[in-house]
């Protein structure tokens, strides 16, 4: 019988990888230029982290975690989002105690969640995201989202949209909360179940309900910004005023609401306005999180970040046909005629590479016109023709690939000389 991946998880291969592997180097890069540091947080943590830390009301908690007991008797989650563990870290580790704060990180890695595998959505799933901990000062929040904004951009994407809205501090909340139970209340019986559930934890997830997100209620439910406080207006207004001064065009979304707990004043959505990119158009979405250390057993701690999919960025830039540079030519390809010569080659691949270049040689005994032909295909830059009476005379054939122009060069002197041209 034939073993065939599991459904939502993907191989991403030789040809395909490299997008990957440039994203991230860029993402890395970028996080260099911002002052991020990478922390890297284990696969599976206590399933407490992310009931108490996402929210027991979500739907990641509810219905999409990958939770086992293992042998010891302890319930344990693949991690579903990279949050609440770098915050746990964060508290554990008494970052809160370092002398250069805020405290900025970044994380990259798989994350796993049990939904439905559609378009650009899997259960296993790779997110890069950054966290800065320690600052109430609204300027962070807009660095944060720049640094989001400037990696799509760098990479080539044009048809972005972002969107913003104020979540309001506690006192906000509150009294939100208590609009949107009023106006719901009457009705809620029309709603799914799980609004229903949410109506008295968390009224607010309710604006998030992919089922009932049509129904008549949802465009006349009472808007967030209507009861925001003096002073989670003055933060909003001074995050949209270093926004426009960075020059990144926003629209504000008063309806946007993210799907975790833990979110207050900012809230954010980088989506993609690609044709065809298809129905769920989100890139990337983050917010400010100011009570999350606390709920995990941490000192007061504010807090902002945003994650984003590697997939759904690859599928963005494929919708927007922008194609990334992926096949590296090798500098040098040895070909070779006669045993001796072979054998030889085995140490010269070694001098060269150990040299700094990049380098082939054949390993299935082809004719020297088939392995000029696996050179074209790898796009070698030369081609180093090694016989076995070059190899007495201590001299290799060098042949320039894109001009033609073929030299001798001195055998032991191989690895200096392409040194020399390479630069």
């Amino acid at each position: 019988m034939s073993i065939s991946i599991p459904r939502g998880t993907q191989d991403i291969l030789p040809g395909e990888v490299e997008k990957w592997q440039l994203i991230e180097a860029k993402a890395r890069e970028l996080c260099e230029k911002y002052q991020y540091q990478e922390i890297r947080t284990p696969i599976f943590e206590h399933t407490d982290l992310f009931s108490r830390g996402v929210g027991d009301t979500t739907d990641i908690v509810q219905k999409e975690m990958y939770t086992f007991t293992d042998r010891g008797g302890r319930s344990l989650t693949l991690r579903p989002e990279g949050t609440a563990a770098v915050v746990r870290s964060f508290v554990e580790k008494k970052m809160f105690g370092y002398a250069n704060q805020p405290v900025k990180l970044y994380y990259m890695g798989p994350m796993f969640r049990y939904e439905r595998p559609q378009a650009g959505r899997f259960r296993q799933f790779v997110q890069f995201g950054i966290e800065a901990l320690g600052s109430n000062d609204p300027a962070i929040d807009a660095e944060v989202i720049s640094l989001a904004m400037n990696l799509y951009k760098e990479m080539g994407l044009k048809k972005l949209k972002l969107v913003v809205n104020s979540l309001g501090d506690k006192e906000s909340r509150i009294a939100h909360r208590n609009a949107l139970v009023n106006h719901f209340q009457p009705r809620i019986g029309e709603f799914c179940q799980d609004c229903q559930n949410r109506l008295e934890k968390n009224p607010l997830r309710i604006l998030d309900c992919k089922q009932d997100h049509k129904h008549e209620l949802m465009a006349s439910a009472p808007s967030i910004i209507d009861y925001l406080n003096e002073e989670s207006k003055a933060y909003f207004e001074k995050l949209q005023k270093y926004l426009t001064q960075m020059d990144i065009a926003f629209v504000v979304d008063p309806n946007l609401v993210r799907g975790l707990d833990y979110y207050n004043h900012t809230a954010f959505e980088i989506m993609s306005d690609a044709e065809g990119f298809g129905a769920i158009t989100t890139l990337c979405g983050g917010g400010r999180y100011n009570g999350l250390a606390e709920e995990i057993g941490g000192p007061q701690t504010p807090g902002i970040g945003f994650a984003l999919s590697i997939e759904r960025f690859i599928a963005a830039l494929n919708a927007e046909g922008v194609e990334l540079t992926i096949h590296q030519p090798i500098d040098c390809y040895i070909a070779t005629l006669g045993e001796e010569a072979k054998d030889y080659s085995v140490g010269l691949l070694q001098q060269l590479r150990l040299a700094g270049i990049s380098a082939e040689r054949d390993y299935l005994n082809r004719k020297i016109k088939a392995q000029f032909k696996v050179a074209d295909r790898l796009k070698a830059r030369y081609v180093a023709v090694l016989g076995d009476e070059e190899l007495k005379n201590n001299i290799i054939n060098l042949k320039n690939m894109e001009t033609g122009d073929q030299v001798e060069v001195e055998l032991t002197n191989l690895s200096n000389h392409l040194q020399e041209i390479k630069g």
